[in-house]
């Protein structure tokens, strides 16, 4: 699931009583030729400068020797076509790391498997079979599609298991196109780039805490479960979705530790659409809550757990939602696009991103949230009003713009380099 979070803060067992850990992956692909990391995609048009041909051996001012300076543009295009041939067939070097930007490699989908009605998973791991960066509850990978398409999905394995990552992904029909390229594109033996792991709703293992899953918002509550289980934590977990069909990873929930005691599974076509009381209730005083789930779930449980922070009942709420947050404090303005002069109003309760991808479809977006940095834009005039958790002081003072998030005083309007 694409990853971002809030948070609001002062800052099972089975029935013979044995844990039941996700199948750990331990399958390599034959003839790997290693992870090859790529490094870091330089900005789009961006090449290191030409080298300088040496002044002419007549010892002419201000003119360089003809003979050298075809040699340099050769020798500059030689090296150029080299690194990209050795690019595609593997064996690129890595590039010398960016600060801010994320690091790519090359993984292959080794198993996928149907969780649910509508929901895949993906287990995904080097082409050489060599030991993946480790991870905690929480974390997610960036996944650039065949299509080119970038997304966030929660990993939601084992963090012990090193030879492998497991995200799972359902199937959204109205949406952006990247979870059905995932189940209709993406099979056992496809290479991915990926990028992370990240984690933008990590887990601190509070001395008692409540998980609320919401549908596939399970993916990152499910190694919390575990990670409190084996701490001894005072835990509870509610596992809310349409039908049990829907929910995947059900049997990995009813396989946790103390299950039977400190699980809720709760169907809505069994026990009708639960609300926020029914969800916190189980709360253990003082815990912390964990929550990830579809917004107007998350709009109930916050409203409840905030209600019960100010009364002394809960400590704190952290969440991770599937979809952009509402505007708040919107005000209308307008996008101009430079490269065709095109003006596009932009509504008090829609954001820039919103407005371009209606005008054009192809525009870049991953998290949604301002945390990724896939939809940054360049602004040629206008002042900005960033609302990103990205983009550093300098980025900003160039002109880069989250989309997703950021907007612009009442009336103003931006020119953007598109």
């Amino acid at each position: 699931m694409p990853a971002g979070t809030g948070t609001t803060a002062p800052g099972g067992t089975d029935e013979t009583g044995r844990h039941q850990p996700p199948a750990r992956c331990d399958r390599t692909v034959p003839g790997g030729t290693g992870e090859a990391p790529l490094g870091t995609t330089r900005p789009d048009g961006i090449r290191p400068p030409a080298s300088q041909a040496p002044p002419a051996l007549s010892g002419a001012p201000g003119r360089p020797d003809r003979l050298m300076r075809n040699l340099t543009i050769f020798v500059d295009s030689f090296v150029r076509l080299r690194g990209r041939a050795r690019e595609a067939l593997g064996r690129a070097e890595p590039r010398p790391p960016q600060p801010g930007l994320p690091q790519w490699r090359k993984l292959v989908v080794t198993d996928r498997a149907e969780e649910a009605d509508g929901v895949v998973s993906l287990r995904l791991a080097a082409p050489s079979g060599g030991p993946l960066k480790p991870w905690q509850p929480g974390a997610h990978l960036q996944l650039e599609l065949p299509s080119g398409k970038i997304r966030h999905y929660s990993l939601n394995g084992d963090p012990a298991d090193r030879a492998c990552y497991r995200v799972a992904v359902r199937r959204i029909i109205d949406g952006g196109g990247g979870s059905s390229e995932v189940h209709d594109a993406v099979t056992q033996g496809t290479v991915l780039r990926v990028a992370g792991p990240a984690n933008a709703f990590p887990f601190a293992a509070d001395p008692a805490v409540l998980l609320i899953a919401g549908g596939i918002g399970i993916t990152p509550i499910l190694p919390m479960a575990r990670k409190a289980a084996a701490l001894g934590l005072d835990w509870r977990l509610v596992y809310a979705g349409r039908s049990r069909a829907t929910m995947p990873f059900l049997d990995e929930v009813r396989a946790l530790p103390s299950a039977r005691s400190r699980v809720a599974i709760l169907a809505d076509d069994e026990t009708g659409v639960p609300d926020a009381a029914d969800l916190i209730g189980r709360a253990p005083t003082g815990a912390a809550v964990y929550a990830c789930g579809p917004p107007p779930m998350l709009a109930g449980v916050r409203d409840a757990v905030n209600a019960a922070i100010d009364a002394g009942r809960l400590r704190a709420l952290h969440f991770e939602r599937f979809t952009a947050p509402p505007v708040t404090d919107g005000h209308p303005f307008e996008v101009e696009l430079a490269r065709s002069g095109t003006v596009l109003p932009v509504p008090a309760d829609r954001s820039v991103l919103d407005v371009l991808r209606a005008h054009d479809p192809a525009t870049p977006y991953s998290c949604q949230q301002g945390f990724c940095g896939t939809c940054a834009q360049r602004v040629l005039r206008g002042t900005v009003d960033h609302r990103d958790q990205r983009l550093t002081g300098d980025e900003r003072a160039a002109g880069d713009m989250l989309v997703c998030v950021s907007r612009a005083p009442e009336s103003e309007r931006l020119v953007l380099d598109l």
